[in-house]
């Protein structure tokens, strides 16, 4: 009886296989190309996939997957679209906080901690000379929040202080007392005052006209000399006035006024009697100036910021405390 090969269920020969010939050899190639991908990847910039077909219901939170960060579920996807982006002029260093690319400048120095600082250029941040920037980026994580926070409202008030750039054209409106006044260039205006004057009334739409004696054909530098020149004019005489009716109340003397055009600093007071005010107050309501007028002359009976200090503010201008934060208005126009 002849001899019959096995038969496997399905009615095939079973075949022996046999292992191939220098398999060592190939997993040994496999293992040598995974290590070089690996060392590839290492030096290679990150290129983004190709894009998609975008579905038709997209979804409203992304996961965050970036090459540099862990999974951090919950990102909105606009975000994930289009990140928040903040750059230092003078940045040296990157570093992406919650979804958004932070480039900021990096300076090292004799201090004893990490500090961080967010003002109009963005954000700067110093270390000690002997801190690992390990520390430094887990610092950076740990304060992101603040971060972002601090950054954003920044963005928000250059763009509020954008909007009102004032550009010096017939027309032009300006805060003036806390009112809105309008420029009406009139040359042939028969002025009462000097270079220009204010309607005693507002129009139609709640607007003072204030008439400059320029014609339409001055410049932009021109109408400006022009209206600041006359704001000047206003804010001396309105602080005269402020000054004469606070300074009995607090039973001081004051002897001198000076104007200042201090970007951040409203006013000043000497233990001699003179008071520099900045003569941008008079864009504020009446109440805001007599705050700082009220501020300056307690000055001359507490020359620090004391309990005694506020006391006496606030035996004259009982609100000043919501009058002080009023001068934090980022409206006002940038002169």
């Amino acid at each position: 009886m002849a001899s019959q090969r096995p038969v496997s269920p399905k009615g095939r020969p079973k075949v022996k296989r046999l292992p191939p010939v220098g398999n060592a050899a190939g997993v040994a190639g496999s293992v040598g190309a995974a290590l070089l991908r690996y060392t590839l990847d290492l030096f290679e910039p990150f290129e983004a996939q190709a894009p998609v077909d975008t579905a038709q219901a997209a979804p409203k939170n992304i996961a965050n997957l970036t090459p540099d960060q862990p999974f951090v579920a919950g990102q909105p996807l606009q975000q994930a679209i289009s990140p928040a982006h903040y750059a230092h002029p003078k940045a040296t260093r990157e570093v992406r906080l919650d979804g958004a690319v932070v480039a900021y400048a990096f300076a090292r120095g004799k201090r004893r901690t990490i500090g961080f600082a967010v003002g109009p250029d963005g954000l700067s941040v110093r270390a000690p000379r002997w801190t690992p920037l390990a520390e430094v980026d887990a610092a950076l994580q740990e304060k992101a929040s603040w971060i972002l926070r601090k950054l954003a409202e920044t963005r928000e008030r250059q763009a509020r202080q954008q909007q009102t750039q004032v550009v010096w054209q017939d027309g032009a409106e300006f805060p003036y007392l806390g009112q809105t006044v309008r420029m009406v260039l009139d040359a042939g205006h028969g002025f009462a005052a000097k270079g220009a004057q204010l309607a005693a009334e507002p129009n139609a739409q709640g607007v003072l006209p204030l008439h400059v004696a320029l014609p339409h054909t001055a410049t932009p530098e021109q109408i400006r000399d022009a209206v600041q020149a006359w704001l000047m004019r206003q804010a001396k005489a309105n602080f005269v006035q402020r000054l004469d009716h606070f300074a009995p109340q607090l039973q001081v003397q004051w002897k001198k006024l000076s104007l200042s055009n201090a970007g951040t600093r409203w006013g000043s007071a000497k233990s001699d009697g003179s008071i520099r005010l900045n003569w941008r107050l008079i864009h504020f309501r009446q109440a805001v100036i007599d705050y700082v007028v009220a501020h300056e002359l307690s000055h001359l009976r507490v020359m620090d910021h004391s309990p005694r200090f506020w006391d006496t503010v606030r035996s004259v201008v009982p609100d000043y405390a919501e009058l002080r934060g009023s001068l934090k208005d980022p409206t006002l126009p940038q002169w």
